[in-house]
């Protein structure tokens, strides 16, 4: 096992290397530049589309343009805006939370990519559903020599699903409990399954009713939550976005707990964990967004990509000032517990419990979300049989990360988390025409 784990660490440094960020980055700037930056430029009009996407439309699909984003939401705000957050921190510096915003400007363009893509190559399934993702329309739009990049992406994502949209997060959650409230992690997590279970036995229609409320109430209170903290350190602000940028370039010296960091480490952290965190890149969010009711995979488009906006410039600066900003960042401590200290230290009293209700709340739609992605992957793999077994796999796996360690699982999901990416990104290039023709003909109507 040791030595399972050994080559794991190998691998996941090797793919989530320079060459990785190459490719994550170059495909950003790629798509925002073939595109003249309209997926920055149309910002306000993406949200005038996401509200009016909220209506109940007779066009193609099974959820709203918003519930569809609402979904993918649910995914990307994790425990990356949290947990992962301050792991960036805490192994790049601040300076690493530049390379997130850049990686999230660049990153709307690629999810505004896959969302174009996923609602033009999607299909029905054989209960009548619609369908879609990267294995959709590599296999589609890049023809049948191309089938075997669909089936590579499936099976990563298949397995990456019980990592990054699973086991990782019912374990954060455990954890939180177990140190903060003393409660036994098998309890948390037979409840947490329990509530899993409720959701997701239901099929997408009853995981968007879900989704669609719950998103925009969990995101506005954690959010108004970090404003208060920031308010009450209003005088320590600016000089915490002024250390984002000047260590972004230099690097971060080693002060109080914090080791010290290079200008390297601060891309690579900044970047990984920001994908982490949006997902820009890695396929999962247009399988939600290809089974929204519309016709026009460009309008989808510039809903899908307020995704990657939200989640990274609101949700994770917010978090990212509240550690700097309260000092906490060069403590020493690393994840969740770095950030319920920062918020603790902000705001003596009610600071932590914002972070245990953002981990908790978090952390639960994201098993909601994922296990969609999770579930439409397996099914390209192995068709609609596998659809009532993989749901019952998923709410046990919930209990199981509960009560597991996890150093394993993480390295497995880090790895397949960048596997999944590739043939995804591959993709993405291949069919970038496609995108830029579709995205000219639209707006030169509108």
């Amino acid at each position: 096992m040791e030595t399972l784990t050994n080559a794991l660490s190998t691998l996941s440094g090797w793919v989530w290397g320079p060459v990785m960020l190459i490719l994550l980055l170059g495909t950003g700037i790629y798509l925002t530049v073939g595109l003249r930056g309209i997926p920055q430029r149309k910002l306000f009009y993406g949200f005038s589309m996401m509200f009016a996407g909220r209506k109940q439309t007779t066009e193609p699909g099974d959820i709203t343009p918003f519930q569809a984003l609402a979904t993918a939401l649910a995914a990307t705000v994790g425990t990356g805006n949290i947990a992962g957050v301050a792991t960036a921190i805490h192994l790049g510096g601040p300076g690493a939370i530049f390379w997130m915003w850049v990686t999230a400007i660049v990153g709307m363009a690629t999810k505004y990519g896959e969302a174009v893509l996923a609602v033009k190559y999607r299909e029905t399934n054989a209960e009548g559903a619609y369908v879609g993702g990267p294995m959709y329309y590599i296999r589609n739009g890049l023809g049948t020599n191309w089938k075997w990049l669909a089936f590579a992406f499936a099976l990563f994502a298949t397995i990456a699903a019980f990592g990054i949209g699973n086991t990782v997060q019912s374990n954060s959650v455990s954890q939180v409990f177990d140190e903060t409230l003393s409660i036994p992690r098998w309890l948390t997590g037979l409840v947490m399954a329990a509530g899993v279970f409720a959701v997701i036995i239901g099929g997408v229609q009853r995981l968007a009713s879900v989704t669609d409320k719950l998103v925009p109430v969990m995101a506005i209170i954690y959010v108004i939550g970090a404003a208060v903290v920031l308010v009450l350190n209003a005088g320590e602000v600016p000089g915490a976005i002024a250390l984002i940028f000047s260590d972004a370039f230099t690097g971060t010296a080693a002060t109080g707990g914090f080791a010290g960091a290079g200008i390297i480490m601060a891309i690579r952290f900044g970047v990984a964990r920001g994908i982490f965190s949006n997902e820009a890149g890695l396929g999962s969010a247009p399988i939600a967004h290809a089974a929204a009711r519309t016709d026009s995979p460009v309008r989808q488009g510039v809903v899908a990509m307020l995704g990657t906006f939200i989640d990274t410039i609101i949700v994770c600066t917010m978090t990212a000032l509240v550690i700097i900003s309260t000092g906490a960042w060069s403590s020493g401590t690393t994840g969740a517990q770095l950030s319920a200290e920062a918020f603790t230290t902000g705001m003596p009293g009610p600071g932590g419990w914002i972070v245990s209700f953002g981990l908790v709340i978090f952390a639960f739609s994201t098993m909601l979300a994922w296990s969609y992605y999770g579930e439409r992957t397996a099914e390209y793999l192995f068709g609609s049989r596998i659809i009532t077994p993989y749901r019952l796999l998923w709410v046990v796996a919930v209990f199981v990360g509960a009560i597991a360690q996890l150093d394993f699982v993480w390295l497995v999901a880090d790895v397949m988390n960048a596997l999944m990416a590739i043939p995804n990104l591959i993709a993405l290039v291949l069919l970038a025409p496609v995108v830029f023709k579709l995205t000219r003909a639209y707006f030169d109507k509108t």
